[in-house]
């Protein structure tokens, strides 16, 4: 893997694991001042997320992240060794739209 895969991948790791120390902050909390510190925590964390899996997709689109792949016209992504059934479902639903446009004109 590409190093700046794995550190969009580490990256994302970390902001789950803010997300879970926060959580479990907050619940064994005893003042204000620590729910104010865990609500600063899970919030960054999920700002942090945001952003990584942007760069991710990014980096799917760009062909640049090898274990996915982009679909062509489409936001969806397929996982290289996804089932075929994830595969036939998203071209029944391309078929499906399809009638549907043809239909409607």
């Amino acid at each position: 893997m590409r190093m700046c895969n794995e550190m969009l991948r580490r990256t994302l790791q970390l902001a789950e694991m803010m997300v879970e120390v926060a959580d479990q902050g907050d619940a064994a909390r005893e003042d204000v001042g620590c729910g104010v510190l865990y609500g600063l925590l899970r919030d960054s964390a999920y700002k942090i997320k945001k952003v990584a899996e942007q760069e991710k997709e990014d980096h799917i689109r760009r062909g640049v992240w090898p274990e996915e792949r982009a679909v062509p016209g489409r936001g969806a992504v397929l996982r290289k060794n996804s089932d075929r059934s994830v595969k036939k479902t998203i071209s029944e639903k391309s078929q499906n739209r399809q009638k549907s446009e043809n239909q409607d004109q």
